[in-house]
């Protein structure tokens, strides 16, 4: 103190409830178990009883609602009510607590001007953060002020914009700036990848170098992530080695995650296991990143296995990480671990939410439970379109086409707005249960009807069903009609279509075409070998599989899975190195000795 007397003994009791709730609400651990209002009321009540009601004591009391992560708003201004005079620096306070809170932020702030309170260069940063909805309007109150150019507000209004996505006025910003600093820099870069041009983004990180800026660990995160949404390996390599490795940045679970996930985005697997096992006191966020990653990379197996690690380790997952293990399972069609997981939820007390649900019921789904999948589905309080567009793919993919259609239009009378999945789902019930009237009516009615725009993959969905129809002349002007560029995938379905209804001279059109879109694909040379050697044009097919092998390429053998007593086994073709291989080829030999006695012809197309 300046006068030499100790603080009065209840600022100590103050400051540490201050101090608590802040490590509390940051670290979000247990190490630091937050105080509430309640416990803040019962401190307020001694103290006043004990004669220490004075301005100093509501000062004080008024910083430690703040401190508290849900702002009790009513007892915070009661506080503030008996405070004589309070300066910028209490009413700065009160705005930061309204940070949840937009419209009593900016109406405090009105009423702050009004008893002749100036604002200093803090105010409209907090009022930037509790309302970037009236980005604009603030704006305009710091310039009539004189706040303008004061470059703690602009760091604060570029933030602002680049969260809601003004991507054009937040690089006027960043480009109006006399002195551009860390700050700036990130978040101009996080507004770019936010909106999906993560190029720009690196080329923002590679400005700030050139410039000299110093780089910190927010914006190494942020270059990170431009790496991954980009593809761009390479630049993500060098971020590693030459900010992460040497340490020019801390290595926390913070940069690791993000580096993980980079990896992961980028294909490269197996570095992103190494920058994950380098990474200190690994958390929940950690592990979702490389269970993502693998997912993401078709490494399904392998993300079982790192799940198992992850509970040896004593690592609690999240509803993030089990439907992340759930889709893994739904690909294996591994459903022992999925009932596993389910009974994992149930016994932990677990919210089954939108993410969880839907990914339950499109695990049990591609596992053929469609019962157990419509148990989960009515079992959720809160059904948003995820769990209503999975239950559709559901019934269409085990063949219950009407029901999906039925459960399509429940979805609707419900009040739930469909979106571009769902479409896909209900479109492709039609293609196999052959509702060719329904489905072009659906698609008809999707911008019309829903604000949905059609897309390649929802024509693709029609092109399927009308060629499952034999309807190829129709489905072959859908295609020429289309108003985007057409892709593989497209032509693909109307090739097969020929195949069913043996069209075969429109099939051979369609598949030299094929092989001049993709040359490197095996599948289009395989089936128009196919479509030549049941015409009988046998020099045709070699002519083919010639031109496959000076192209370099080859066919990629065939791979399953099944799961037998939870064990999930692959099998590839002409592989053979699986422990039981003998046993599985005698079984099939002696089930093709039987079908060769079957007296009937079966027709095999490879």
């Amino acid at each position: 103190m300046p006068d030499g007397k100790p603080p009065p003994p209840w600022t100590n009791l103050l400051l540490h409830f201050t101090v608590v709730s802040r490590k509390s609400h940051s670290r979000g651990t247990s190490y630091y178990p937050p105080y509430d209002v309640s416990r803040l009321r019962q401190i307020h009540s001694i103290l006043i009883t004990s004669g220490f009601a004075h301005s100093s004591l509501s000062r004080l009391l008024l910083l430690c609602c703040v401190s508290i992560p849900s702002f009790p708003t009513a007892y915070a201004l009661s506080i503030f009510r008996k405070i004589p005079c309070p300066g910028i620096f209490i009413n700065n306070a009160l705005i930061r607590g309204f940070r949840f809170d937009p419209s009593t932020s900016v109406s405090f702030y009105v009423m702050m001007r009004k008893q002749g309170v100036f604002p200093n260069k803090h105010t409209f940063p907090l009022l930037l953060k509790s309302d970037s909805r009236m980005s604009f309007q603030i704006f305009s109150e710091a310039i009539k002020l004189g706040f303008e150019f004061d470059h703690f507000f602009r760091n604060s209004l570029l933030a602002s914009f680049a969260n809601h996505g003004f991507l054009k006025y937040a690089r006027q910003v960043f480009d109006e700036m006399l002195k551009k600093d860390i700050v700036a820099y990130t978040a101009l870069m996080d507004c770019y990848i936010k909106n999906s041009q993560p190029l720009e983004a690196k080329e923002i990180f590679l400005e700030m170098r050139r410039s000299g800026s110093p780089v910190d660990e927010v914006a190494i995160v942020s270059s990170l992530c431009a790496a991954g949404a980009s593809g761009y390996l390479q630049f993500g390599r060098c971020i590693h080695g030459f900010y992460i490795e040497p340490r020019r940045v801390p290595y926390d679970v913070y940069v690791g995650s993000a580096l993980v996930d980079m990896y992961s985005k980028c294909g490269s697997c197996d570095e992103a296991l190494k920058a994950f096992l380098d990474i200190p006191n690994r958390n929940i966020v950690s592990w979702s990143a490389l269970l993502s990653g693998y997912v993401q990379c078709h490494r399904f197996q392998d993300v079982i296995f790192l799940f198992q690690n992850m509970l040896h380790e004593k690592s609690k997952p999240n509803e993030a990480v089990l439907a992340t293990i759930l889709t893994a399972c739904a690909q294996l069609g591994a459903l022992a671990q999925g009932m596993w997981i389910h009974r994992y939820i149930g016994l932990h007390n677990l919210q089954i939410n939108s993410i969880l649900g839907t990914a339950l019921i499109d695990m049990y789904a591609k596992c053929g439970c469609i019962r157990e999948a419509k148990l989960v589905f009515d079992e959720m309080r809160i059904k948003d379109v995820y769990p209503w567009t999975a239950l559709i793919f559901g019934l269409a993919m085990n063949g219950d086409a009407t029901g999906s259609l039925n459960l399509f239009q429940k979805m609707l009378t419900n009040g739930v707005k469909p979106n571009e999945v769902t479409f896909i789902a209900v479109l492709s019930a039609c293609s196999h249960g052959g509702y060719v009237t329904e489905g072009q009516q659906i698609f008809a009615s999707m911008e019309s009807d829903h604000g949905v725009k059609p897309t390649a993959d929802h024509y693709g969905c029609i092109v399927d069903l009308l060629g499952r129809a034999g309807k190829l002349r129709e489905a072959l002007k859908l295609i020429r009609d289309m108003p985007m560029a057409l892709n593989s995938g497209i032509w693909g379905s109307l090739f097969r279509s020929c195949m069913i209804h043996k069209d075969l001279e429109l099939g051979k059109i369609i598949g030299n075409h094929m092989i001049e879109l993709q040359p490197e694909n095996s599948g289009v040379y395989t089936l128009l070998v196919n479509v030549y050697s049941k015409n009988g044009r046998w020099e045709a097919a070699s002519e083919i599989r010639r031109k496959m092998r000076e192209s370099g390429v080859w066919k990629i053998p065939g791979c399953s899975w099944i799961d037998v007593n939870g064990l999930v086994h692959e099998f590839a073709a002409t592989e053979n190195s699986h422990l039981e291989k003998d046993r599985v080829y005698g079984v099939l030999n002696n089930l093709t000795a039987h079908m060769m006695q079957v007296p009937c012809a079966v027709e095999i197309v490879i």
